[in-house]
């Protein structure tokens, strides 16, 4: 994000892609004072929090059910469409938020010409594009933030982030661009302990660390061998392993079935592994991970896929 300008401090996720939310609108209203710029567009599989703001961003009913109606306002629209994005993105946007990697929805990587477009689009229109890297930034791909790869016209005009911005301490971050900072004044927005001393100097510290280039590297490598490993996998059983997806040390297993009966044969072995999205088993191991220990998880990954299939095969136990 090369016109990163001002940073607004908060405690988690959610309040980050809140603040997003609300300095959109405020642009909008700035852009078009007889207030038609409100809309707030976001895109399918998507999760950017449970606060009613970033819920009402989020399209799964899972999450939006139990508390509707969601906040007027939001447009949901299909992720690395690009033909869709003229109609989705109007006049009557004043924001669009995305994940360069959808995490919760099942570790989907929007296409360069989505992010291109979805970002040339915006400019047309005057809304504010908003990447939510609050699961894949931070070094998880390998490069400090996952849009890193783009070129500038597609950088955002915001970014949210939390989870490692404070390696367990409670502490989110909205970074914007001069042009939207220059459209929001103090008092638009607040928080009672954002910026607070300990958080903030716990990620000023985390950030030093979180950008070696060295770690970065390392992320890398081992973000191969995961995918090697996931490549044997494939090979080996077709007819489970559909799809793998991710980059760096985000990554995803796109399965036929339900994942549930190996993620419990892992976690009965040693090896927490979690699901996202539809029959998607979700890696996110910690960046500090080592090669032995990647083989070790693997190991353990591959007996919970056997137990988990010849359960299948024989469900009474071959009795």
């Amino acid at each position: 994000m090369h016109t990163a300008s001002s940073v607004f401090i908060c405690n988690s996720g959610s309040e980050a892609n809140e603040a997003a939310i609300k300095f959109a609108r405020k642009v909008g209203k700035i852009v078009d004072p007889s207030g038609a710029k409100y809309e707030v567009v976001s895109f399918q599989n998507s999760f950017h929090g449970r606060t009613m703001g970033s819920l009402s961003a989020t399209p799964n009913s899972k999450y939006q059910k139990p508390f509707g109606p969601m906040l007027p306002g939001f447009k949901y629209g299909k992720y690395n469409d690009v033909d869709t994005i003229k109609d989705l993105v109007t006049d009557k946007t004043c924001g669009v938020i995305v994940e360069p990697i959808q995490g919760e929805g099942g570790v989907n990587v929007a296409t360069e010409a989505f992010l291109v477009a979805l970002a040339a689009r915006c400019r047309e229109v005057g809304a504010v594009l908003i990447y939510d890297e609050i699961q894949c930034g931070l070094s998880r791909t390998g490069t400090f933030w996952a849009h890193a790869t783009l070129p500038k016209e597609a950088h955002p005009d915001i970014i949210t982030t939390a989870k490692a911005l404070g390696n367990g301490f409670p502490i989110g971050a909205t970074i914007v661009s001069k042009d939207v900072a220059d459209k929001i004044k103090v008092g638009d927005h607040g928080t009672t302990f954002g910026g607070n001393p300990l958080g903030s100097r716990l990620a000023h510290y985390v950030v030093s660390r979180l950008s070696e280039k060295s770690l970065q590297e390392d992320v890398l490598a081992k973000g191969q061998m995961l995918r090697r490993h996931f490549e044997r996998f494939q090979k080996t059983y077709p007819e489970l392993v559909k799809e793998i997806r991710g980059r760096g040390l985000i990554m995803g297993l796109q399965l036929t079935q339900d994942p549930t009966p190996i993620v419990t044969a892992a976690r009965e072995r040693g090896l927490l592994i979690i699901t996202a999205g539809t029959n998607t088993l979700r890696l996110v191991p910690p960046l500090t991970i080592t090669p032995e220990q990647i083989d070790d998880g693997m190991a353990i990954l591959e007996e919970a896929i056997k137990v988990a299939i010849s359960a299948r095969e024989n469900p009474l136990g071959g009795r």
